[in-house]
């Protein structure tokens, strides 16, 4: 995924570290390049404009069997066609790309296991590229203490900082932040133990 680069993958590395030796809670960042693959789309935008055919050729006087002809026609080289995943990804609607960004940030926040970590002190740090969708979710012992609209004033400072080309200094200075409202709630304890990678995690849909 070029999102970001080497240096910037290692930069934003090195601040999750920084975060998990400043606070006793648990920081993991994932970045995933779409979160959905949306392969549904092209077989029902396919169908849809074939199940039209019939209607427009009958009010044109049309025969069936150059109507059956061109609805075939028309279905695979459709569907062919919008497998391409840039314009796949335009045809869906945007409200239907933050529903399914949403649900697989919550999916990795429960696989990574952010929601059994000591003090329920986990926070995870997701972006899904194809959608321009950021979240950061916090379990429950950080949510008590600290207000979502903290975390949402990073979340739109970093999104701020895409716009400008700052990917990578963006987040590692979203990073930094979130850090700093931890450990101010969750500072780092004798014994802490490193639970979750400190690696950036990309995935991308299957």
């Amino acid at each position: 995924m070029a999102f970001l680069t080497e240096q910037e993958q290692a930069r934003v590395r090195d601040a999750v570290r920084r975060a998990e030796t400043a606070t006793s809670g648990q920081f993991v960042t994932v970045i995933a390049s779409a979160a959905d693959g949306y392969r549904f789309l092209p077989t029902l935008w396919a169908a849809l404009v074939t199940l039209a055919i019939p209607g427009i050729g009958l009010v044109a006087g049309l025969p069936f069997a150059p109507l059956y002809s061109a609805q075939v026609i028309v279905f695979f080289g459709l569907a062919a066609i919008l497998r391409w995943a840039p314009l796949r990804a335009a045809l869906v609607p945007r409200s239907v790309k933050l529903r399914r960004a949403s649900r697989l940030a919550r999916e990795q926040f429960m696989t990574l296991g952010l929601h059994r970590t000591p003090n329920r002190a986990g926070v995870l740090f997701f972006v899904s590229v194809a959608e321009r969708f950021v979240e950061i979710l916090a379990d429950d012992g950080v949510a008590e203490v600290v207000h979502e609209d903290r975390w949402r004033q990073i979340v739109d400072d970093y999104l701020q900082a895409v716009r400008e080309g700052r990917v990578g200094e963006g987040m590692v200075s979203a990073i930094d932040r979130c850090t700093d409202l931890m450990a101010k709630h969750f500072p780092p304890g004798e014994h802490e133990t490193n639970l979750l990678p400190d690696h950036l995690i990309q995935i991308a849909p299957g």
